[in-house]
């Protein structure tokens, strides 16, 4: 455990494809244990003193909120930089950046466009480096489905999560996840929306180590086939709304709706990482149904940015 602990302090948390599969366990374990902790009102300050810098260049509802309340319930404090108020609206480089604000703050939170950007940050940052958010990936996002799958299945390893819908940055991040969770993933998206080819060897690579399989398809009905965990996103994300209409049409057949999760598994679980357009890329009787967990998803936000944070910042 000591040895975990160790490999984790003091890093960068850029993609979950650099942690090993019991790393990102024991980030799991914190994650459950600190939820337990703030359920039963028990003090948790493992950052007391410790501040965090927040950078959004990228607006932000859940992200903010679980970072900034996070860092509160740890003991820390939080500044939220906008790149408006920040020099890096008026031209200073991302590396300066990172060499300054690592001599004010014990970490740093990103939320940006592109991921060079945030291994640029990195890479000259003196203090740990958290992505919040890439086109590329969102690998926070990822360990909070992670434990809300694990809190309603009792496991991760053996199970199929099936994604429907655009190839992005949550799908890349959940191919990662997946297959160093052992989990099997199947993601349908249509020709020219599948996810990154290079994301999908990574992972199929991952997965050879942990027995997980990693299937790419275009055909909905395949991916859901049998699945304990559906999951969505938006057609059109953040930067993509000149493309909304085009999109509508093209992910049409890949609407999350009660034909394509007949296929299922019985007891499968529906989870989307909001904000979500119900009518669209999900039904409105799916995301409000019975088998939804989207909130307890939604929640979980909170409790994996404060095992994170308490791991690389303490």
């Amino acid at each position: 455990m000591n040895n975990v602990l160790d490999s984790l302090r003091g890093r960068d948390l850029l993609s979950l494809h650099d942690f090993s599969p019991q790393e990102i366990t024991h980030m799991l374990d914190l994650e459950g244990n600190l939820k337990q902790k703030q359920k039963k009102g028990e003090s948790h300050q493992l950052l007391k003193g410790k501040t965090l810098a927040m950078i959004f260049q990228k607006s932000s509802t859940r992200t903010r909120v679980s970072f900034e309340v996070g860092m509160f319930q740890l003991g820390g404090h939080a500044l939220f930089l906008s790149a408006n108020e920040l020099q890096l609206g008026r031209g200073e480089s991302i590396a300066d950046t990172g060499r300054v604000l690592g001599r004010y703050v014990d970490g740093i939170m990103i939320r940006t466009f592109a991921q060079g950007d945030v291994e640029e940050l990195a890479r000259y940052s003196p203090v740990p480096v958290i992505n919040g958010l890439t086109d590329l990936l969102h690998p926070c996002q990822v360990l909070a489905d992670l434990q809300t799958v694990r809190e309603h299945k009792g496991k991760l390893s053996g199970l199929k999560l099936a994604w429907v819908g655009d190839g992005n940055n949550v799908c890349h991040s959940l191919l990662y996840g997946c297959a160093k969770a052992g989990m099997h993933i199947s993601v349908a998206s249509p020709e020219g929306y599948l996810p990154h080819a290079k994301i999908v060897a990574q992972a199929r690579r991952d997965a050879d180590t942990t027995g997980a399989a990693v299937t790419i398809t275009i055909d909905p009905a395949e991916a859901v086939a049998g699945a304990d965990v559906v999951v969505t996103d938006v057609w059109a994300s953040m930067g993509q709304e000149s493309q909304q209409r085009d999109r509508m049409k093209i992910f049409a057949p890949y609407r999350v709706d009660a034909g394509l999760v007949a296929g299922a598994a019985p007891d499968y679980i529906f989870m989307h990482c909001l904000p979500a357009h119900r009518g669209e890329e999900v039904a409105t009787d799916i995301i409000d149904g019975p088998h939804s967990v989207v909130f307890d998803e939604a929640e979980n936000r909170l409790h994996a940015q404060k095992a994170v944070l308490a791991l690389l910042m303490a």
